[in-house]
């Protein structure tokens, strides 16, 4: 997978610009950011599909030691049989690159960050659209990462490990559970016989709907 350009307007949306495009001088700083940034992403994922068995306080990830616990990713997997758990990240040039116009300019600093999220969100949409190809006849939910709402980010690690994403796309998790490089994604999809529906695919469901900044303003998230 490779980017061409990054999605300035969902950039833009990260940015706070809310129906206006940026000005002029503004305009030039994320171009030139956008440039910088696409020499340095080197975009990588892996992901898998296991089955699944929801439990009274989480899931089971069959085959793996790992649990997914909470209310939530249950309600998220209710009526799936499998799901994919992937990872993706746009490398470690991006912090590099993110920590020097941190120490040098800061405007370019939050904008290439803004860029670096969109970035990051097109591979996992692309990950999602290589999902559905592959998966013909079946239904997908939308992505749900650990951290979101009762699903433990303390999962992060084993999450990793069964993906054996430290070897194959240099992905890490610290003590903390914080991925390293830091515009990296984790994430669950359902995987469904039947069709889903729309309210579970999208912003109805999601346990973020009630804080999320992009729905008070009238705008959708892209999860």
């Amino acid at each position: 997978m490779k980017l061409e350009r990054i999605n300035q307007q969902e950039a833009a949306r990260y940015m706070g610009f809310r129906g206006n495009k940026p000005d002029k001088k503004t305009q030039a700083v994320i171009d030139e950011c956008e440039k910088a940034l696409l020499d340095v992403i080197n975009p990588k994922f892996v992901y898998r599909l296991f089955g699944i068995i929801p439990r009274d306080n989480g899931i089971e990830i069959l085959g793996t030691p790992l649990f997914l616990g909470g209310k939530d990713i249950c309600e998220h997997l209710k009526g799936c049989s499998r799901c994919v758990l992937f990872a993706a990240t746009i490398s470690a040039g991006v912090d590099k690159l993110l920590r020097a116009y941190e120490a040098e300019d800061m405007t370019k600093a939050v904008v290439s960050d803004c860029l670096a999220s969109a970035a990051i969100e097109q591979v996992c949409d692309g990950v999602d659209e290589i999902v559905k190809e592959k998966l013909t006849g079946c239904y997908q939910t939308w992505r749900f990462s650990p951290g979101y709402g009762d699903l433990p980010i303390s999962v992060q690690r084993t999450f990793l490990d069964v993906l054996n994403a430290p070897k194959l796309i240099g992905l890490n998790a610290t003590e903390n559970n914080i991925l390293t490089p830091r515009k990296s994604v984790t994430a669950v999809i359902g995987i469904s016989e039947h069709e889903i529906s729309k309210g579970r695919r999208g912003c109805a469901s999601c346990n973020m709907r009630n804080v999320c900044q992009f729905r008070k303003r009238g705008e959708h998230c892209g999860f």
